[in-house]
Formats: C-alpha cells, structure tokens, sequence
C-alpha cells in the first residue's frame, strides 16, 4: 500500500509562508517519528513526500528526510521554472527525487504554468525523466488540458482531485473528464475532507471518488492522505478507512499502491 501524498516539514526552517493563522492547528513540526505508527496501523508500506514550500532548500531537506525513513519511497520537490532549470534540477538530483510541484494555487495568474518560459523548464523536466504534481483548482483545469496537449511527453498528476467544490458541479466534471483523455494525466484522491468540511463522510466524498475513477480508470488514480494537512478536517485513520469504503473492492490493489507505484515508478 502507497500512500501517495503526504508532508513533513519543520517550522524553524521558515519558508512556510501559507501557515497562518487559519492553520495553526497544524503549525508545529510534523516529521517522520509522527507518521510511522500512522502508516503502520493502516498497513502503508511506503509514501510520496510532497513539497510544502516553493524553495529549492526545502526540497533539499525532504531528500534528506528519504535518505534516512524506508517509509518514503519518492519525493516531489519544488524549483523556480522561470529560472535557471539546469542548475537547479542538477542542484536536486538525487535518486529519491520523482518530480516537481508548482504550487500553482497560489499563484494568481491561472494561465501562468503556459508562459513560454515555463513550458521550457517542464519540457527539461520531463526530459529528465522526472513528473509534474498539480496542486490546482478548478479554474486551472482548461489550463491542464492545454499544458498536456502542449508537452504530452510531461507525466502529470492532479493532486487532491481538483480541489472541487462541494456539492461537485457540471463544470468540474466536464473538466475532469477532459484530462482523463490525456494518457499521461493521473489523478490523486485525496484532500477532499479539507474541501468538503467538517461534516465530510462516505456519502458526500463518494460522487467525487466515482467520477474519477470513471474518467480516469482506477489505474490512474492514486489515493493520498494530504497527512497532515489532513487534521484540519479529519484524522488519517477515519480518511483511509473511508476512502477504502468508497472505492470499490475491485479497485483497491489499483488505487491503494499500483497507479502511485506506476506514475512514480517506486
């Protein structure tokens, strides 16, 4: 079992500058000694560790945390694409480093991830073999169609479904399903009880879960726990136990471990 997003970072480093106050639930140090017993009690036998920070230095720090902790098995780490890509890519090489995330949701230029700079630095990326994690929105989803049509040799995943908005709507689902035509697009189940709020249950995360699965196949959908961004909303424990019941049976193998080992290459 792969759990296919998740964050460790320390606050003392400061260059978190999305942890305010509307988050200081979770504004302390999260590192490996807290997730192990999580991980172990759900049977996850390795993660993906995402960036949390639009550094290079942080992805630096992450690769260091996967040379010592067995349990993560990759890293997704963060460069500036509108500057010296080379180098940086060179700076972060490392063989636990499995692609870059653009923290595109922050940034308000929704088309900015197509500016001719940009599409250069991810045709390096992909030249390296390495993948893009999405950390959109809805409004970014015709932005990812035109990036894929634009780079189809770029391996792209969508990171918490699109962050949708709850009740899910048309246009999300159109959008949705016009990324699963790209073959190289997978998509993450995962940050959905943030999105949904504190009332989130099977129930209400269940047509997302359909949907994505339908668009996309269950070998090209990962599940992710977002831990621990995920305890503003829920515990990790509760989220796998109710992703496992909203995925059908059949799927589990697919969703839980094969689509995050494949996308990454674990």
């Amino acid at each position: 079992m792969i759990d296919a997003h998740q964050h460790f970072w320390r606050i003392s480093r400061g260059d978190y500058g999305w942890m305010d106050d509307s988050v200081a639930a979770i504004r302390r140090d999260h590192l490996p000694a807290d997730l192990h017993p999580l991980a172990e009690k759900g049977g996850i036998d390795g993660t993906v560790l995402v960036q949390a920070a639009p550094t290079v230095e942080e992805t630096l720090f992450l690769l260091e945390i996967a040379d010592r902790t067995p349990l993560v098995r990759g890293v997704v780490g963060w460069i500036d694409l509108e500057g010296d890509v080379d180098a940086q890519l060179q700076r972060i090489g490392h063989p636990a480093l499995r692609g870059i995330r653009p923290m595109l949701q922050d940034i308000a230029d929704t088309a900015w991830v197509l500016r001719e700079r940009v599409i250069e630095g991810l045709r390096k990326v992909a030249a390296r073999g390495l993948r893009m994690d999405a950390l959109i929105t809805p409004r970014h989803l015709p932005v990812i169609d035109r990036l894929a049509r634009l780079i189809p040799a770029l391996p792209i995943v969508v990171d918490h479904c699109a962050k949708p908005v709850f009740p899910i709507t048309d246009a999300w689902r159109s959008g949705i399903a016009s990324l699963a035509v790209h073959p190289q697009i997978f998509c993450k189940l995962s940050g959905l009880a943030n999105e949904c709020g504190r009332d989130w249950s099977a129930d209400s995360l269940r047509p997302v879960a359909d949907h994505v699965i339908g668009a996309f196949g269950a070998n090209r959908v990962m599940w992710g726990s977002d831990w621990p961004v995920l305890n503003l909303a829920g515990n990790y424990e509760r989220w796998l136990a109710v992703a496992q019941q909203i995925v059908a049976p059949g799927d589990h193998a697919k969703v839980f471990g094969g689509s995050a080992t494949q996308f990454y290459d674990l």
